[in-house]
């Protein structure tokens, strides 16, 4: 049953492929690889699936159709790239080539996500900081400036505005906060919203470029390895599908499948597609069709986007800093000036 809660960490899959892939390639029947891979895993789950995994391959069954009952967790491209190995007798150099292309995706998400962690975490920061100012240090201050007999600055009376409304209110704003988060998580869970905000995230300047680019490398990498794993064109693009979060992309994809099925090339599609895929993905792929060479072109276009994604993230931090100091920047003269201004003029009365 599929849970969402139970997760395989992508580290031990990607130990799990190369593991077996040596100990099949060594001359080790699976069974007992699959036994030899019980005693190196930590993760739980997983030790429960080679559990079943043992037992079912003992029995006589393929190892894909033991994985079969956990394709939510391992994913169509994962079982479908064993289960070509295990039809074609090359499981070993599959498992190799799902253990490589994990790692690489792998260190892929990791540079989107360390380029956002250092934006995040001063942004929090921030807000943390002003938070605590107006829950404890303001209400201690601003009834100062209260008690004087003279006309207070607008902002200064915004602020204390604020802070009278977050002090009174501070029990109904947490829960409303709370039921909000649970409503929109509830909400992305329906894929009419999901599909919605992803389509706006495409038009974002320049983040619409990365998330993409980042997709095209999905694409083109997934696409390749089964291509280069003896996968049929429609099936391929079907699983690849499949592995897509972005609703978008993912739609593309099942309606390129149906196109292809009828006899057109994937390139034809692309070209009628552009808001989505650039004229160059098109044209490279037309070329891969016409020579006899998609693979190695499909293989050429994800480390081109991989490169486009790597000079973007380099480019986020450039970008993202100037609008949080802006930011920050705001919020702190906005503060300074609502406290020093009363300051200052009580101080010229006297």
């Amino acid at each position: 049953m599929n849970n969402p809660f139970i997760k395989i960490p992508l580290e031990e899959k990607i130990i799990f492929s190369r593991h077996l892939s040596m100990a099949i390639k060594s001359g080790m029947p699976i069974l007992d690889a699959l036994k030899f891979l019980k005693g190196q895993t930590k993760s739980k789950i997983l030790l429960k699936i080679l559990d079943e995994a043992i037992l079912e391959v003992g029995n006589g069954q393929f190892l894909s159709q033991s994985l079969e009952n956990y394709r939510y967790l391992f994913g169509d491209l994962f079982i479908n790239i064993i289960k070509i190995g295990e039809t074609s007798g090359t499981l070993s150099e599959n498992l190799l080539y799902l253990a490589q292309e994990l790692k690489k995706k792998h260190e892929f998400n990791g540079k989107v996500k360390s380029a956002l962690i250092y934006p995040a975490v001063i942004l929090v920061a921030t807000l943390g900081l002003i938070l605590l100012l107006i829950l404890f240090v303001f209400p201690k201050i601003l009834p100062i400036f209260q008690a004087l007999q003279m006309e207070l600055p607008l902002s200064t009376k915004i602020l204390i505005g604020i802070v009278n409304f977050v002090s009174a209110y501070w029990i109904i704003i947490l829960v409303g906060l709370l039921i909000f988060f649970i409503a929109s998580w509830f909400l992305m869970k329906t894929n009419r919203v999901r599909f919605s905000i992803q389509w706006l995230f495409l038009k974002i300047p320049f983040f619409g470029k990365l998330i993409r680019n980042i997709n095209l490398f999905n694409f083109t990498r997934s696409v390749g390895l089964l291509l280069k794993s003896g996968v049929k064109i429609v099936d391929t693009l079907l699983i690849t599908s499949n592995s897509f979060t972005n609703l978008v992309y993912k739609k593309e994809l099942q309606a390129m499948s149906e196109t292809i099925r009828k006899g057109e090339q994937i390139s034809h599609y692309l070209k009628t597609h552009q808001r989505l895929f650039p004229s160059m993905l098109a044209n490279m792929i037309e070329i891969g069709e016409n020579t006899g060479n998609l693979t190695d072109n499909l293989f050429y276009l994800s480390e081109y986007y991989e490169a486009e994604v790597d000079e973007t993230v380099k480019n986020l931090g450039v970008i993202l800093e100037p609008m949080l100091l802006i930011l920050i920047g705001l919020m702190v003269g906005f503060i300074a000036l609502s406290v020093i201004t009363p300051i200052y003029q009580s101080s010229q009365g006297f």
